[in-house]
């Protein structure tokens, strides 16, 4: 069984960087996908970056790219994301996903002044 474990949410001020970290356990594929999903208060789930296990293609939705930097260590499956310049739209909780089938419980990433 995959279990998806995010940390490294917190309260930032606007134009602040936080890094959050995806601990996966129970990973036994070769080929995958790892994405990162948010959702802010009231809104539905809004995909911002994924990364292919095979070549390490990275791939960021418009409202994210030249601020997120999406990546994975050597350990099967773990994820992060560096996330710089924030914005007060950025404020949401956070979810790792592999393949859009297993997900984490979220973490919440709030960008205030």
């Amino acid at each position: 069984e995959v279990l998806l474990v995010e940390s490294g949410g917190g309260l930032v001020q606007p134009g602040g960087s936080l890094r959050l970290s995806c601990a996966a356990s129970g990973f036994t594929e070769s080929s995958y996908v790892m994405s990162w999903v948010r959702q802010a208060p009231g809104k539905g789930l809004e995909w911002v970056s994924s990364i292919h296990s095979r070549g390490s293609n990275t791939y960021y939705a418009d409202s994210v790219k030249g601020r997120f930097n999406i990546s994975q260590d050597n350990t099967r499956g773990n994820l992060a994301l560096q996330m710089d310049s924030l914005a007060t739209e950025d404020t949401a909780v956070y979810y790792c996903s592999a393949c859009g089938k297993v997900w984490g419980q979220g973490t919440q990433v709030s960008v205030s002044s």
